[in-house]
């Protein structure tokens, strides 16, 4: 049985569209998208684009609990993540499998856990604290560029080390430029094998190459200076230090790899779902002042429960990375269904979160569903599952904990228009249009 049979039986029903018309549909409307495929083929489902190629939806709990508790060898996360390559480099833990992954995860692991991680706590404070004084007052602004500004300036305070975060205006520059190339799903289309033109180097392929050169020429640099400089306390000193089970340290061009991995998924993830955090907060006044009396003087926003059951909502109805993928290298059934070697399985966190039988009255922003509710891993997943699960999960849960605590217990803030953000598609992520824009009262 080939893969290609996968999708013309009628066991595994799906999109019957062409892969350009799905492609257009899932950058342009990717939650309807989704909702109405669901609707009509039910909790497994098939859709072809062109970023991604053939892949079958998952979007039962116990689908996905097979798939996040299977054999890793036989789900391969790391060949369905090759999408990513362009932007992470081949070394990149997200691309790797076996033996290779679990020495690469090991190693990137300390860093973001434990007592180390709280250490951060100062600098994703002043960071916030620093950019809060440059919003404007009374007129209408996005967040999103904010956001950006100000997770990418905690992700690189620390990881380099730096104590003036304009030390690192050009790693800065650079990083930007690269994002915003892909800032939309028809730009990180033109990153496909089959679209990479270089067209006298005017092409967006060319483009973004002659970019992502120009960071990674600073990124080595930094490399370069801080073997140089000696250990500190920044991340990039303890991944320099860190040695496997063989006593092998990282190379060079793996330091790189992960480097960008921490900084792309680090920076854009976060400050996407920190945006997404915004849009629904104040899309409810209820949430927010009950919220922002929560904050308003807390020294430790780790010990406040609203904003955790929040934080949760939030992620659960707008998970910024709405599937994660697994490709076979061998047969699997799940469920009775039978999945040849080369399938492309996709558990869907963004369907299962609006499982109405696991969450009533999905479509509702209602953080208190959290409040009493211990997260179960299969019908929760926004950062993953599994040994793939994200490693800086916690990181970033209390890196958007710092950011919202700073805000809100500091400023007043508004939307500029009622109504959910619509979804739109940037960098594999689910953005909000327009980057939530608001109005700073008083």
């Amino acid at each position: 049985m080939t893969t290609d049979a996968v999708f013309d039986s009628p066991a595994v029903p799906g999109v019957p569209l062409p892969a350009f018309v799905q492609t257009l549909l899932w950058a342009g409307w990717p939650m309807e998208f989704l909702e109405r495929a669901q609707e009509r083929y039910g909790d497994v489902f098939h859709i072809h684009t062109l970023l991604f190629g053939k892949e079958v939806v998952l979007a039962h709990p116990e689908d996905v609990k097979e798939v996040f508790t299977g054999d890793p060898d036989q789900l391969r996360a790391g060949e369905a993540n090759q999408p990513l390559e362009p932007l992470v480099g081949p070394r990149s833990v997200l691309l790797l499998d076996g033996p290779e992954h679990l020495r690469q995860r090991r190693l990137l692991l300390p860093p973001f856990h434990g007592e180390r991680m709280l250490k951060y706590a100062a600098v994703m404070r002043e960071t916030t604290a620093e950019d809060l004084a440059r919003w404007p007052r009374g007129a209408v602004f996005s967040l999103h560029p904010h956001m950006q500004r100000v997770t990418l300036d905690i992700i690189l305070r620390t990881i380099f080390g730096a104590e003036d975060p304009r030390d690192l205006t050009d790693l800065r520059a650079a990083l930007s430029k690269v994002l915003d190339r892909l800032g939309s799903a028809f730009s990180t289309i033109a990153t496909i094998p089959p679209l990479r033109f270089h067209l006298g180097g005017f092409s967006p392929w060319a483009i973004f190459q002659r970019e992502m050169a120009a960071a990674d020429k600073l990124v080595y640099a930094r490399i370069a200076k801080r073997r140089a400089e000696g250990p500190r306390e920044d991340v990039l000193s303890l991944l320099l230090s860190a040695t496997d089970e063989e006593g092998k340290p990282l190379t060079d061009p793996e330091l790189r790899d992960e480097l960008m991995t921490l900084l792309v998924a680090g920076h854009e993830t976060t400050a996407t779902m920190l945006c997404w955090a915004f849009d629904l907060i104040l899309s409810h006044p209820a949430v927010r002042d009950r919220l922002v009396e929560e904050v308003t003087g807390a020294e430790d926003p780790q010990r406040l429960p609203y904003l955790d059951a929040v934080l949760k909502e939030v992620l659960r109805m707008r998970p910024v990375i709405p599937a994660v993928g697994r490709r076979l290298s061998a047969p699997l059934t799940l469920r009775g269904r039978h999945y040849p070697t080369g399938t492309l399985l996709v558990p869907s966190s963004y369907l299962v979160h609006h499982n109405p039988e696991v969450y009533p009255d999905p479509k509702v922003f209602r953080p208190e569903r959290f409040l009493d509710r211990k997260s179960d891993p299969y019908t929760f997943f926004p950062f993953g599952g599994g040994v793939r699960r994200c490693l800086g999960m916690a990181f970033a849960q209390f890196e958007m904990k710092v950011v919202l605590a700073e805000v809100f217990g500091r400023v007043k803030l508004k939307k500029a228009r009622p109504g959910p953000a619509k979804v739109t598609v940037r960098v594999f992520t689910f953005a909000p249009e327009k980057g939530v824009e608001v109005v700073l009262e008083g």
